[in-house]
């Protein structure tokens, strides 16, 4: 009667063990998605983070900017497109590193 009770405990501690560790398994993995899809944006490049030309996120105020900017862009002429694009990229070239 004894050992009967014995092996049912095991069975039973193991099997709490077991979901524990499947559920806790499980937070996990839905915490570190929602981490890892912002945390790219504070990481440096040469760690994996973004680079420094990446756009904005969609559904961010910057966003909408972006895409303003980037429509009044595509209306000019290109031969005034290419004169304003060749400016500003000497800028970023010459913008000091952080």
């Amino acid at each position: 009667m004894h050992l009967q009770t014995t092996v049912s405990f095991r069975r039973t501690a193991a099997l709490l063990a077991a979901t524990a560790l499947a559920c806790s398994l499980a937070g996990c993995a839905s915490i570190n998605e929602k981490l890892a899809s912002g945390m790219g944006e504070y990481l440096p490049q040469w760690a994996g983070g973004m680079p420094a030309d990446v756009p904005p996120r969609p559904g961010t105020a910057k966003y909408d900017e972006f895409m303003k900017e980037r429509e009044r862009k595509r209306q000019q002429p290109a031969a005034e497109r290419d004169d304003a694009d060749k400016t500003t990229s000497s800028m970023v070239q010459s913008a000091p590193a952080r």
